[in-house]
């Protein structure tokens, strides 16, 4: 039987890594915590992909069993062509999860997260596992959330200017249309939904909660009050 050239690992590498030699660290860090029979939520972004790597290194050389939930196509993909199995989350409930951050707040381990607009499954996942371990490295550190990121907001198409009013009444400052790149028009995320960047007057304790409420939301990128460690270099 002829098979397929597998070249997904390639195809869907991150272009560019930041700081790559700490995530690789902490992503070692993270395999280590991997035992046999585990179901893990695999977060997305280059962390993670990093992580998923060292995974698979452990998985070969002890010949332990594992299964996936992934976030994302890409992890999913990723996962296939390293012949780590995988799950849905209607399948499994993981027993502990692993993902990236954009802004981590460093007294409240508070998140920002979804560049990658992957944000409803990594909350699906968080939601749903025992602990979430968050790896980054000491630039995704902030003082206060938003310092450097904007709060996105997965929200179906048709619902965006009723959306968009409902979020100023929430002290939202700022906002626009996430864009495509190498396409004309805004992203989709795989849930075909959209996504709009927000910055707010304040990041207060329900905010989460009252974004949330906001018929038309999917899910924000506003993490606030869940089960994580949050995992880095040193």
């Amino acid at each position: 039987m002829m098979e397929w050239i597998n070249n997904t690992v390639q195809d869907i590498e991150p272009q560019e890594i930041s700081n790559q030699e700490e995530k690789i660290k902490v992503a070692k860090k993270v395999a280590e915590k991997v035992k046999e029979g585990d179901v893990i939520g695999f977060g997305s972004g280059s962390t993670s992909y990093l992580a998923i790597q060292e995974i698979a290194k452990k998985i070969e050389e002890e010949n332990i069993h594992i299964t996936a939930i992934p976030t994302s196509y890409e992890i999913k993909l990723l996962c296939q062509s390293l012949k780590i199995p995988t799950a849905s989350i209607l399948e499994c409930k993981p027993d502990w999860g692993f993902d990236g951050a954009d802004e981590v707040d460093k007294s409240h381990n508070w998140l920002i997260k979804g560049r990658g607009a992957a944000l409803f499954k990594e909350k699906l996942n968080m939601v749903n596992s025992g602990l979430t371990y968050i790896l980054v490295d000491e630039s995704k550190f902030v003082d206060k959330l938003g310092e450097k990121f904007t709060i996105p907001i997965e929200v179906y198409p048709e619902a965006v200017n009723s959306v968009k009013e409902a979020l100023l009444d929430l002290g939202m400052v700022e906002c626009s249309l996430r864009k495509a790149q190498k396409k004309d028009g805004p992203v989709f995320t795989e849930n075909h939904n959209v996504i709009l960047e927000t910055k707010f007057v304040e990041i207060y304790e329900t905010l989460e909660e009252d974004i949330k409420s906001i018929t038309g939301v999917i899910e924000s990128g506003l993490f606030q009050d869940y089960p994580v460690e949050v995992l880095n270099f040193s």
